[in-house]
């Protein structure tokens, strides 16, 4: 049986990683092992380093961290092999994770740039899709958001917005959470 894939998605401070945080632990209650929790956060300054510790410290104290901004596919691989310590995966978040990538390809031309997410992005779920561990993927939504007025804005929001629904196309279950309150938007097998 495959994993079940829970993409939550919404707006900045919608409350959607508190609502994955639930989730995946909802799903690691159900089987032995820990929770790994992904976070693709980098503290480039002082703000960040406070979000990214009080992050930390909300989670709880048996949860493993494993802090990759870019590489998820490569680094989470031999992590998912010893299924009996790790239950379930939460990666929070995939909005920072392209804008990662983005940074790191900016003297990329774009169709180069848009190749690698989307490469990338395929391979983060092929082995989500074969890892026998639950995942649940908070990302943010681009969709309701103004149209950037800088080139690297519209092509972060075109990208996020395709990784996005490569994602949700293949999960079991969505949510989009608004103001703290969490709505599915889908149900049952992925398509």
């Amino acid at each position: 049986m495959p994993p079940r894939i829970c993409l939550v998605i919404g707006g900045v401070r919608s409350g959607k990683s508190a609502f994955a945080e639930n989730k995946v632990a909802e799903f690691g209650s159900t089987i032995f092992g820990t929770v790994l929790y992904v976070a693709t956060g980098v503290a480039f300054d002082e703000e960040m380093k406070e979000r990214i510790r009080k992050h930390r410290e909300s989670r709880p104290p048996d949860w493993c961290t494993l802090d990759e901004p870019v590489q998820l596919a490569g680094k989470l691989s031999p992590m998912l092999r010893d299924v009996d310590n790790t239950s379930a995966v939460i990666i929070d978040s995939i909005d920072v994770w392209v804008a990662n990538l983005l940074m790191e390809l900016q003297n990329e031309d774009r169709l180069t740039q848009e190749t690698i997410v989307i490469g990338e992005t395929d391979k983060l779920l092929r082995l989500i899709m074969y890892a026998r561990q639950p995942f649940v993927l908070v990302t943010s939504e681009v969709g309701l958001s103004l149209v950037s007025p800088e080139p690297l804005g519209r092509l972060f929001q075109d990208l996020l917005g395709t990784v996005n629904q490569r994602i949700a196309a293949v999960a079991t279950e969505v949510y989009l959470v608004v103001a703290g309150v969490p709505n599915r938007i889908k149900s049952g097998t992925a398509e």
